[in-house]
């Protein structure tokens, strides 16, 4: 997801917004429902960038890494 975010920086005036979930949609206890209204919501209010919103956080996609370790994005 870093990466696409990395190919994406160059488009201009645009707010873009990645997300996914770490358990698929289709299991109640997954993030994924959540993870997209943040998605939508950032879209909406957010200034032109790029961006990764997961976990309830909203990563400016050039401050984001992946920690495999714990299986989450945490600031730069």
């Amino acid at each position: 997801m870093t990466l696409t975010a990395q190919a994406l920086a160059a488009i201009p005036n645009k707010t873009i917004v990645l997300t996914g979930a770490l358990t698929p949609a289709r299991f109640s206890e997954s993030d994924a429902a959540f993870n997209l209204g943040m998605a939508f919501a950032t879209a909406q209010t957010g200034p032109p960038g790029v961006y990764i919103t997961i976990n309830g956080t909203v990563f400016p996609a050039d401050q984001v890494v992946k920690d495999r370790e714990r299986g989450c994005f945490v600031f730069n």
